[in-house]
């Protein structure tokens, strides 16, 4: 069990890993490849959750993405960055950031249990 809810932490983490240097791809000016990041921490906060049962696994893969995406936006010391300050990059951080709160939150809103759990062995309902 300690082992699904650590890759459900390292998947988020390589989540923000990968979109912190994919986000600026756009297409027409729309900055799909940061809206397509965005939404995948939601799905995966989500079914994390699911999945688990529990809404710790919605929590550790938006805890996840937001270590990464957030470590790596911090300046170096020769002044570069990686997530810009631009249309993409804010769509990039700040909506990701939002998503993986509305993940977080769905998680314990609308926990989805596995069918059977909580109940005793031989008891009918």
């Amino acid at each position: 069990m300690a082992a699904a809810y650590a890759a459900l932490f390292v998947l988020g983490a390589l989540e923000g890993l990968i979109g912190c240097f994919q986000f600026a791809h756009t297409l027409g000016g729309i900055p799909v490849a940061a809206l397509a990041f965005c939404v995948l921490i939601l799905v995966t906060s989500v079914a994390g959750a699911a999945g688990m049962g529990s809404a710790l696994g919605g929590v550790l893969p938006a805890i996840g993405w937001l270590a990464a995406s957030f470590v790596l936006t911090l300046p170096t010391a020769a002044g570069s960055v990686i997530v810009t300050n631009t249309g993409a990059g804010k769509w990039y951080l700040y909506g990701g950031a939002a998503c993986a709160a509305v993940g977080v939150v769905a998680s314990f809103r609308w926990r989805l249990r596995r069918p059977g759990a909580g109940r005793r062995p031989g008891v009918d309902l």
